[in-house]
């Protein structure tokens, strides 16, 4: 399927790549987020190349970001979700979310995740449920390093 555009109001969600305003999502991403602070723009840049990547924009300009890391198939990763703070409030984070819930290619998934600090009830609407108490929890691991790009910056 090609890029997807969906309107409502003065605000847009779409999945075009070539609108994406890469230097406004790194200051968020590299500058503001608790989750990728420090991220250097390549390997920003590189996370999107495999990813399916939406943006929210307001009137054309750039408000907020969430990419979708995905085999298609089974199992999806939904990151760097975030809504620049001027326009919260709105409605527009979960209209976000449900139009990556979705979205037709991620129709029919066996498994959703992703990681927050902060939101749980923002995803909980929508059947995210804390891995903590759900079978789940015995199979899930994961390798956090969440330090890697200061790591990198100190060498």
């Amino acid at each position: 399927m090609g890029p997807m555009t969906i309107s409502r109001n003065e605000y847009e969600i779409s999945t075009d790549r070539g609108r994406l305003d890469l230097s406004f999502i790194h200051d968020f991403l590299a500058n503001q987020s608790y989750w990728a602070k420090n991220i250097p723009f390549e390997v920003m840049q590189r996370s999107f190349e495999n990813a399916l990547c939406f943006g929210v924009y307001h009137q054309d300009r750039q408000i907020g970001f969430a990419r979708v890391i995905t085999d298609f198939a089974t199992t999806a990763y939904v990151g760097d979700v975030f809504i620049n703070e001027a326009h919260r409030g709105k409605g527009l984070g979960k209209w976000l979310m449900e139009s990556i819930l979705s979205h037709p290619d991620l129709l029919g998934l066996r498994l959703w995740f992703l990681g927050t600090r902060d939101a749980h009830g923002l995803y909980g609407k929508y059947g995210f449920k804390k891995v903590i108490n759900t079978p789940l929890m015995e199979r899930l691991m994961a390798i956090l390093n969440p330090d890697v790009y200061k790591k990198k910056e100190q060498r």
